[in-house]
């Protein structure tokens, strides 16, 4: 029989959940491919892929899916790889550049500008080159591991606003890190695709922008932002499937792949660090403090009033109810319960 196919996002936090399919014992078990989030959840819409680890507001998009249970990329707090950099007080903004690659960030960015920061700018749509989003917006929404080396580069010599953002200028921030040649190279890949959709690219000319090195930024946590406004953590994306795909076995493979991954942090980080030419010891702590990789009760709260409130904006056309598969201990337990019963 033909693998089953999964779509998987190709940022450092989604690796724990895959290394027992990348690097342990399922190795060769699945076909998978890498991508952004945007594309992962456009795989499993046109049954191009399986099973996907989807941004979590494309499960309210996506007719016919059950969640993998227990099984997440969430946030309880902070998460140093959603920001928002912006050249005035977010309440100030007119208009705010988007990540293409993103989807459940951006429903966050929107439902924080209406809920907590009371504005509506225009969005933008761009490749995530940082320096060109900020010519063409007051802010810029960046995610995964160009924004997380951008927190890195800014945790000393910046100072705190009241919304608990970090204010710097655009000199310390390093700009410049966060539009590596990968980074660059993801920007064209996602003009090209939003090209050949049809969908207009905002930004022609990614790796020759630059920003005034004495602009003031705003550098705001989107988990961190969303805290303050409900008290909750954020689900940031699921594991999804067909519900004839999510079967005892698949789910027992893929919460042994994440067991698997999380006792090799160490390992994790070391190869990262190599790749993203960051320290292994801060990727590591972003990997331990900053990510969650359950689905426990709180950050299903946390879940259930973001779908909520992207209803209420609109952002979905309803909230409907989470359906999470049945792993095949609960079957077994519904199962004698009933032969008690009888």
């Amino acid at each position: 029989m033909p693998k089953l196919r999964i779509s998987i996002v190709k940022y450092l936090n989604t690796t724990p959940l895959v290394w027992g399919f990348t690097n342990g014992p399922l190795k060769g078990k699945y076909d998978l491919s890498f991508t952004v989030p945007s594309q992962c959840a456009e795989a499993l819409r046109t049954n191009a892929a399986d099973i996907a680890i989807i941004p979590a507001i494309e499960y309210q998009r996506i007719d016919d899916l059950v969640i993998l249970p227990d099984l997440a990329i969430a946030s309880k707090t902070r998460v140093r790889s959603l920001l928002l950099v912006s050249k005035v007080p977010l309440e100030k903004a007119r208009n705010i550049a988007l990540d293409s690659s993103s989807r459940s960030t951006q429903a966050l960015t929107k439902i924080l500008c209406q809920q907590k920061w009371k504005i509506a700018p225009e969005f933008l749509e761009m490749p995530p080159d940082l320096p060109a989003m900020l010519q063409r917006a007051d802010a810029a929404l960046l995610i995964g591991d160009s924004a997380l080396r951008l927190k890195l580069a800014t945790e000393s010599g910046t100072r705190r606003g009241e919304a608990g953002e970090q204010i710097c200028s655009a000199a310390s921030a390093n700009l410049a890190a966060a539009s590596t040649p990968a980074t660059q190279a993801s920007a064209a890949s996602q003009s090209a695709q939003l090209s050949q959709a049809g969908q207009s690219s905002q930004s022609a000319q990614t790796s020759q922008t630059t920003l005034d090195p004495d602009t003031t930024l705003h550098i705001y946590d989107v988990v961190e932002q969303w805290r303050r406004l409900t008290t909750l953590p954020a689900v940031l994306a699921v594991w999804a499937a067909r519900r004839k795909v999510a079967t005892p076995e698949v789910i027992d493979d893929f919460q042994s792949s994440r067991a698997y991954g999380l006792r090799r942090l160490t390992e994790i980080s070391t190869q990262a660090a190599a790749d993203l030419n960051l320290p292994a010891n801060k990727l590591q702590r972003y990997l331990t403090e900053n990510i969650n990789y359950s689905l426990d009760e709180e950050n299903l709260r946390g879940l259930t009033a973001f779908f909520q409130a992207a209803a209420e904006q609109a952002l979905i056309p309803q909230a409907k109810p989470i359906e999470i598969a049945t792993p095949k201990s609960d079957r077994q337990r519904d199962t004698a319960a009933y032969a008690k019963s009888r």
